[in-house]
C-alpha cells in the first residue's frame, strides 16, 4: 500500500483520481495520513509488548490483570486496541488464528505430519510490533524452517502488503524458491498480490489452521531474540537507526549465534551445509 500510495502523490500528467482507479485504490485510502500516538499509548504498548514475549498465550484481558499487577490500570478496550494496533493476538488453539481479509482464499495446511529434513524444503514469515525510543515499526521476516536461517527482511510503519512482498522477492532472488511456503492468514499473505508471487514460482502454499498456532513457534521465538537481545537494549530513536541496527543484528544471528535446537551451530552453518548436500546429490 506504500508504494502505492507514494506513486499516486508522485509528479504525472494523469489526474490523481484517474491514478488510484487503475491502482485499484479509493481515495480515501491514498490521501490517508496516520494520526501520531500519544506517548501514554506509546509506553503501555512497549509494556503490553513485554508481556505478550513473556505470556504469549495471555489475551486482553490477563494482559489487563498484568497491567494492573504492576501499578497501570488500563481497561481492557483500550487493551484490546493497542494489540490490534500492534498486530498481537494471544497464541492458543482456537478456530480462526487470524482475521483474512474477506473475499481472500485460505490455503489447506500442508506441513501436518511432514519432516522438515532440509533447507530450502519450507519457509515461513510472520509480522511483529517493534518499538522505539519514540513511535514503532513493523517488522516481517522469511525464515527457513530446517536451519532457522532469516533470509531476508524489511520494515514498514504500516501493515500493509508491499514490505511482505519486497522481503519474498529478495528472498526468491537470492535463494530460489522453496518447495512449501507457510503463513498464518493474516490479510497480507492471503491477498492475491502476495500469494501469486508463491505461484508464479511453483511453491506449494501452506496457511496455519484450526488448532495449528504451533507452527508458528520459530518466527515467535525469532521475535523474542530480536527484542531481548537488540530492540530493548539499544532503544532505538529513529527508522533509520533501526534499520542499521537489525541489520547487525540478522548478520550476528546468522553468522554466529548458536542454536540448542541446531546442535549448537549456527543458522549458516546449517543452512547452506544441508543446500549444498543437496546440490551435491
Amino acid at each position: 500500500m506504500s508504494e502505492r500510495r507514494a506513486k499516486i502523490h508522485t509528479e504525472h500528467e494523469l489526474p490523481k483520481t484517474r491514478r488510484c482507479e487503475l491502482l485499484g485504490m479509493a481515495r480515501s485510502s491514498a490521501y490517508y495520513r496516520p494520526k501520531l500516538i500519544a506517548n501514554e499509548d506509546l509506553a503501555l504498548m512497549r509494556l503490553i509488548d513485554e508481556i505478550h514475549l513473556r505470556l504469549p498465550f495471555y489475551g486482553s484481558r490477563r494482559i489487563r490483570d498484568e497491567l494492573e499487577e504492576h501499578g497501570h490500570t488500563v481497561n481492557r478496550k483500550r487493551i484490546r486496541r493497542l494489540m490490534h494496533q500492534m498486530g498481537l493476538r494471544a497464541l492458543y488453539p482456537r478456530q480462526r488464528t487470524s482475521q483474512p481479509a474477506k473475499g481472500h482464499k485460505i490455503y489447506p495446511h500442508l506441513l501436518r505430519d511432514l519432516s522438515i529434513e532440509h533447507a530450502n524444503q519450507v519457509w515461513a514469515t510472520d509480522i511483529c510490533y517493534i518499538p522505539m525510543a519514540k513511535g514503532f515499526m513493523y517488522l516481517v521476516a522469511i525464515m527457513d524452517w530446517h536451519s532457522r536461517r532469516v533470509l531476508s527482511w524489511r520494515l514498514s510503519n504500516t501493515l500493509d502488503t508491499d514490505f511482505c512482498i519486497a522481503a519474498l522477492e529478495e528472498a526468491l532472488q537470492r535463494f530460489g524458491a522453496p518447495e512449501v511456503f507457510n503463513t498464518d492468514q493474516g490479510s497480507q499473505f492471503t491477498s492475491e498480490a502476495f500469494t501469486d508471487v508463491l505461484k508464479a514460482h511453483g511453491i506449494a502454499i501452506s496457511m496455519d489452521g484450526k488448532g495449528r498456532w504451533v507452527d508458528n513457534v520459530f518466527v515467535e521465538r525469532l521475535w523474542r531474540s530480536v527484542k531481548y537481545e537488540d530492540v530493548y537494549l539499544r532503544a532505538y530513536e529513529t527508522p533509520t537507526q533501526l534499520r542499521a541496527g537489525l541489520t547487525r543484528y540478522f548478520m550476528f544471528y546468522n553468522t554466529r549465534r548458536r542454536h540448542s535446537a541446531l546442535d549448537r551451530r549456527t543458522p549458516d552453518a546449517v543452512y547452506y551445509d544441508q543446500a549444498n548436500r543437496k546440490l551435491v546429490a
